[in-house]
């Protein structure tokens, strides 16, 4: 379990003498399976019916997948998501429950026009004759997306307490559903709205130069070596019906005759249904496409359409459970330098992703970390970016000073990047210039009730155990759906 509650030089390891262990034996790298189809399979319909592989965290600690209309699905357990916050009446409401008023709304604190810090309780009085059977602050971010909280109670006062607010424009508002007739009588207060002009985060980090959640316009070496991720998970253990999804990915330095895509572990193998993914297409720089968005045509976007060959995981995210497995949420997949059905598009001379691209080097050092500076100066200033699938076709990125969440993760705590950014790098120190920088972390999870981004240590873990892995084998690896890669259990 997370260690924490819910709050709102390149070095390269190339390890020898070690015992690998692959899942099955099958064909080779360069005769795995065909690509060109994988290109093909994703249709119009598929990639419209993809949905971002967005893991959450709620204030219970269990998991969520985050779907792309903001429903919760319980991941490897059964419990929704909102449980809704269920009153006993003052007065037992009668047989015949003729209630058809619905619940009044006032005293909402921070009232119109307010200005808070980066740490705020919201407040509001609720009163109904027949009883509160749920009530929901829901908060707008500057962005337009919006998030719901369930408050506490004391009396006809409902109260949480948020943090993690940066400086903009923001709004907010109640929802409260009584036990009256036909199902209970629903309000909704009035949209308040409220601005922040905080210099501190609560977290020791926010000044001006945070970046919550804004399209990366300066383009460089992350824009081209980072891209889209499109695949395809089983729907239970059964493997008879399968789901499209969407992450994002970085082709990071690896080795000639194969390139290294760089994502989260929960982007390659799914810990509920035990399988790796499948039909898994990346797409580089998408941003810079000519289209208006994602589309099926690989001629419109400047890298073209690259396949994958397989993945590769640690045992212990496969053994366990999201959000217990979170320490391990890094992967990669491989690429066949040597397949010449590997791409498809227009805009690309030869048949080798990591030559078309820039590839970015990875970092398995201790990044900078609480360093007690603010802002762009401070050594641990992270930008964590990615191909959001609310912002298609946009790079999305944010940026601010990194701390810490638990004993396992990294962490961003005001960075609003949303569904399909997960995989995206963390980028530490971003070279303004160049666009480039070490990749100390990937996008992993979030909370149901607070902005803010998790990412995997990649210093002191696995991680480059995987990554050498990943640049050298010369194993077998299975074709057959869902196990398409391999999983290491002797990394030490």
């Amino acid at each position: 379990m997370i260690g924490s509650s819910p709050r709102l030089m390149l070095v390269t390891c190339i390890l020898a003498g070690l015992s690998f262990l692959s899942v099955a034996h099958a064909d080779s790298l360069s005769q795995s399976m065909s690509r060109k189809p994988v290109i093909d399979h994703w249709t119009t319909e598929r990639i419209k019916g993809a949905t971002p592989r967005d893991f959450v965290i709620d204030h219970r600690g269990l998991g969520y997948l985050k779907e792309k209309n903001g429903n919760l699905k319980p991941h490897g357990h059964q419990l929704e998501a909102i449980e809704p916050v269920t009153i006993t009446p003052r007065g037992k409401p009668s047989s015949s429950n003729n209630d058809t008023v619905p619940p009044a709304i006032s005293n909402m604190d921070p009232s119109q026009g307010s200005m808070i810090d980066a740490a705020y309780t919201f407040s509001a009085v609720i009163s109904d004759d027949s009883g509160l059977k749920s009530v929901v602050f829901v908060i707008e971010f500057p962005s337009g997306a919006t998030q719901s909280f369930t408050p506490a109670r004391s009396g006809d006062t409902w109260s949480v307490g948020l943090q993690g607010f940066t400086n903009g424009e923001w709004r907010w508002w109640v929802v409260a559903k009584d036990f009256g007739a036909k199902g209970g009588n629903t309000a909704m207060s009035a949209m308040v709205e409220f601005s922040v002009g905080s210099g501190s985060s609560g977290d020791g980090g926010e000044s001006s130069d945070t970046i919550t959640n804004s399209a990366w316009s300066l383009g460089g070496v992350v824009q081209t070596a980072a891209g889209r991720i499109y695949f395809e998970m089983p729907t239970n253990k059964r493997r008879k019906r399968w789901s499209g999804y969407v992450c994002s990915g970085t082709v990071v330095d690896g080795v000639a005759g194969r390139s290294i895509i760089l994502t989260a572990a929960h982007c390659v193998y799914d810990d509920v249904s035990k399988a790796f993914a499948r039909n898994v297409m990346f797409i580089p720089n998408q941003a810079a496409t000519t289209g208006a968005g994602t589309d099926l045509n690989c001629g419109n976007d400047p890298l073209g359409c690259w396949s994958v060959s397989y993945g590769v995981v640690d045992t212990d995210w496969t053994t366990r459970t999201f959000p217990e497995n979170v320490a391990w949420d890094y992967a990669f997949y491989v690429v066949d330098d040597n397949d010449d059905e590997v791409y498809a598009g227009s805009g690309v001379s030869g048949d080798v992703l990591d030559l078309a691209t820039n590839p970015m080097a990875m970092q398995f050092a201790s990044p900078s970390v609480d360093d007690g500076e603010a802002g762009k100066v401070s050594l641990d200033f992270t930008h964590a970016l990615g191909y959001s699938l609310s912002d298609d076709p946009s790079f999305m990125y944010c940026a601010e000073d990194m701390t810490t969440e638990g004993t396992e993760n990294w962490w961003l705590p005001n960075c609003g990047l949303s569904g399909g950014a997960s995989g995206g790098p963390w980028v530490q120190p971003m070279h303004d210039g160049t666009g480039d920088g070490p990749v100390v972390s990937v996008n992993s999870w979030g909370y149901t009730t607070e902005p803010g981004m998790a990412g995997p240590r990649l210093n002191g873990t696995t991680a480059s155990c995987i990554f050498s892995y990943a640049v050298t084998n010369s194993d077998s690896v299975p074709t057959v759906d869902g196990e398409a890669g391999v999983v290491l259990s002797n990394c030490p």
